[in-house]
């Protein structure tokens, strides 16, 4: 995908051409215009070896209904890509000449220019950073001067890919070849990377990635379940820069680390700490506590950590979390059932670090695991128990009375919480923006009248499945005039 000194173009340009993947609406498909420019995927790997091979277009929006999703997107927009037919897709790779003297010809016939034409570098440059991968790839294909535009490297600090049907290895590869050119073997400006739902990313993707890209700070692969161990360990271990990794959805991931045998625990001959602050597993269920045990000895710096339905992490796998990481700010254990009390226990040595913690769906935590939380964790702003049936109005008095600048709460499908406990809440934690409730049988309008007088900064109030009074909720609306509320009583509108 690298540019040549092409002797009809001269100097100006450092490629002859451009590739542009597009994903046709049938096998048997060829394109309308120019059909000999049109080469096979095999004939793409023979042709990046040489030095002949032509810069990248690259990937062309899906003619396929079936791709009708954002295909590829850069600096963090997405773009949607109409579709046609719904027959099966097939990548190939097209051939667009970059342009040449033909362009010069046509445009010494018409002695005008299009209005943009006149704008300078700086202002195209601006204009060009909002668009799209797939788009500015299409720019690069008007002219000279849009061509070196387009492949300007700071308009390529992010790329994103998307689609199931594409090749994101073929993708990647392409692209950091092309933005190697200037830099060889290395994309120096290229920093987040996000191939999120391409389900045909391999680990030879995440090579590429890790060879190519010594800055990298920001990866999300979700969804790519064919990513293992193996490739994770190639990012961590080849971009030492890296801070943000979104892994869910890749069920064969099992730990982090910067050793190749995950059992190893982080010496000084393995280097230095991951950097890692940010990090999403949710939907890794093979993550079990030793992997979690790993990647909190080698990720010591995390502060945002995700594991919803990992559901082999048990009680244990915390305590070496709290033990290895005191920074975390944010954590999520919603549906790991395994976890109870003495989990909560251990999250509790967090102290006053923790803003954000969801146990939803937890069914072993009690009162007494939230006491943990309420006495050590007092500058807890959100916390989701929905579906911890065993939390009663006792462990939310106790919450109340500890955590008095919570701002969001959901206690949805605790049937032991009742007016009682609203009524301590709206007596202690009056900066309440968002409140959960939904099917809380025990719930009336009593405890909603107590929030109503009391919060008046309710942002959000779900009272689904409960049973309260149209006055009730009346109430709340002349109260709390911001508040939006949900409910499912139709005699209140």
């Amino acid at each position: 995908m690298g540019a040549n000194n092409g002797k009809q173009y001269g100097s100006e340009g450092k490629g002859s051409s451009s590739i542009s993947s597009d994903i046709s609406s049938s096998t048997d498909h060829t394109p309308t215009k120019a059909p000999k420019n049109v080469a096979t995927t095999e004939g793409l790997d023979s042709s990046t070896r040489t030095l002949s091979t032509p810069s990248p277009g690259l990937i062309l929006p899906s003619k396929s209904s079936s791709l009708s999703s954002p295909a590829l997107s850069s600096n963090g927009h997405e773009t949607n890509s109409s579709s046609s037919s719904s027959a099966p897709a097939e990548t190939v790779a097209v051939v667009h000449p970059q342009p040449g003297t033909h362009t010069r010809s046509r445009q010494s016939k018409s002695h005008h220019h299009a209005p943009i034409d006149l704008l300078p570098d700086h202002t195209l440059l601006q204009i060009l950073s909002h668009l799209s991968t797939n788009q500015l790839c299409r720019c690069a294909r008007v002219c000279r001067r849009w061509y070196n535009l387009a492949w300007d490297p700071r308009l390529w600090s992010t790329v994103r890919l998307t689609g199931e049907l594409l090749h994101a290895d073929r993708a990647i590869r392409v692209l950091t070849h092309r933005l190697c050119q200037d830099t060889p073997n290395v994309c120096l400006t290229l920093e987040t990377v996000m191939v999120n739902g391409c389900k045909r990313l391999t680990d030879r993707g995440l090579h590429v990635v890790a060879q190519c890209c010594p800055e990298l700070r920001r990866l999300e692969v979700a969804g790519c379940y064919n990513i293992s161990n193996e490739a994770v360990f190639e990012v961590v271990s080849r971009c030492p820069n890296l801070e943000h990794l979104n892994l869910s959805g890749c069920s064969k991931v099992t730990c982090i680390s910067l050793t190749q045998e995950a059992s190893l625990q982080l010496s000084p001959l393995h280097g230095q700490q991951i950097s890692i602050h940010y990090l999403d597993m949710t939907d890794c269920f093979s993550l079990e506590d030793e992997g979690l045990r790993t990647i909190a000895s080698h990720c010591p710096r995390l502060t945002h950590l995700y594991l919803r339905r990992c559901t082999r992490l048990t009680d244990e796998a915390l305590r070496h979390l709290a033990l290895h990481c005191p920074s975390i700010r944010e954590l999520s254990l919603s549906d790991c059932r395994l976890v109870g009390d003495f989990g909560l226990r251990e999250v509790a040595r967090l102290e006053g670090c923790l803003r954000y913690l969801s146990v939803a769906h937890c069914t072993r935590i009690t009162d007494v695991g939230m006491r943990y939380v309420a006495r050590y964790c007092p500058r807890l702003r959100y916390l989701n128990a929905r579906g911890c049936e065993g939390l009663t109005d006792h462990g939310l008095s106790h919450l109340a009375r500890s955590c008095p600048k919570l701002k969001s709460l959901d206690v949805g499908k605790c049937p032991l919480v009742s007016d009682s406990g609203l009524e301590q809440l709206a007596m202690y934690c009056q900066g309440l923006r968002r409140v959960s409730l939904r099917a809380c049988e025990s719930v009336t309008g009593r405890g909603l009248k107590a929030l109503a007088a009391n919060c008046c900064e309710l942002q959000l109030l779900n009272v689904q499945d409960c049973e309260v009074s149209p006055e009730a909720l009346r109430f709340v609306r002349r109260h709390c005039r911001r508040c939006v509320i949900e409910h499912t009583n139709p005699a209140f509108y």
